[in-house]
């Protein structure tokens, strides 16, 4: 069956959103790296890791929560732990922890605000609170169909 190309409309709202993923990921990323020295990857492990119990999740779970494959996170995890932001913990014989050091949670709490500032001033203060429900909605079920839809092996 040959494929079926996307309508004005399909293309207008792929298109759209695309776009706008992109350009709200640069200025975040832009802000957080002037800000906080942070790149997005560094502040999405330091909030994982901080939510976590104790501040330390085995890496295959905070992969599995940040939705990246494990080569990505074994060199974002060498290079925060080179900068003394998160630190591997031994578990058992042959496990690891990654865990949140004193100077990852300092730099957690220096970044968060500005982070926070600029989220509600991009994304939050741009739309109603009745389309801010609606965009959760309509982007939670993308999120649950692309999640089902995991390619094996990942």
């Amino acid at each position: 069956m040959a494929p079926q190309a996307l309508t004005e409309r399909e293309l207008r709202a792929w298109r759209t959103s695309f776009r706008m993923l992109e350009l709200l990921r640069t200025r975040i990323e832009q802000q957080l790296q002037a800000g906080s020295g942070l790149s997005n990857a560094d502040y999405t492990v330091l909030v994982l890791l901080s939510e976590a119990p104790e501040g330390r999740r085995r890496p295959y779970e905070l992969g599995r929560v940040a939705g990246w494959e494990k080569s990505r996170l074994h060199h974002q995890l060498t290079r925060m732990g080179t900068r003394g932001l998160v630190a591997r913990e031994r578990c058992g014989s042959r496990g690891m922890y990654a865990v949140i050091t004193e100077k990852g949670r300092d730099a957690l709490r220096e970044a968060a605000p500005g982070h926070a500032r600029e989220v509600r001033r991009l994304f939050v203060d741009q739309l109603t609170a009745e389309e801010l429900d609606r965009f959760a909605d309509i982007a939670g079920t993308i999120l649950h169909n692309l999640e089902e839809d995991e390619p094996s092996g990942s």
